[in-house]
This record gives C-alpha cells, structure tokens and sequence, in this order.
C-alpha cells in the first residue's frame, strides 16, 4: 500500500473557501476505487496548514487519483486560496493496524 502526506498552507482570509473546494472533491474521491482514506486535518498548532492523509492500493491507484479530472480541478483551485507550493510526500506502507 502507498500512504501520502499532502500539506498545504492557506491563506487564513481563503480558509473557508479551501474548505469547500475540499469537500467537493472527497465527494468525488470517495468513488475512486483504489482510495482506502483520504482525510483533511488542521493541527492546532498551525491552523492554516492543512494536511491530508490517504492511503491507495497501489501506485495505479496513486496515479489513477492524480489523473483524475476532480484532481486536477482541485489543484488548479489551490492557486486561489494557498499561501505557498503544496507539500507531497509518499510513503510504501509497510504495516497497519
């Protein structure tokens, strides 16, 4: 399995508005058939950074979610309300619970 964390700082004015375009592409996300979990987190700590935690099948599945035309428009969005460049990590999951 292939886990991914994604950080991406908001302008706190945009916050809101990053929310809502956030929600609609889980609607579409939850449709992908290699996505396990996808969640959104705001830490306490930094407010305006959020983080996203997903776990795919594969890497098929990483890059079917990447392909995807909800994808794409999301990242396209993230010019409007980010306050810099996304921060992507993936991981080769090697255990979980």
């Amino acid at each position: 399995m292939i886990a991914v964390i994604a950080k991406i700082p908001v302008v706190p004015e945009k916050k809101q508005q990053a929310l809502e375009v956030i929600r609609n592409l889980m609607k579409e996300v939850a449709n992908e058939e290699g996505t396990l979990f996808y969640s959104v987190n705001v830490s306490d700590q930094d407010p305006n950074t959020l983080v996203f935690i997903e776990r795919y099948k594969d890497m098929e599945a990483v890059s079917a979610h990447s392909s995807t035309p909800h994808f794409k428009a999301f990242m396209s969005k993230v010019a409007e309300f980010g306050a810099a460049k996304p921060e992507i990590t993936l991981y080769e999951e090697i255990e979980s619970v």
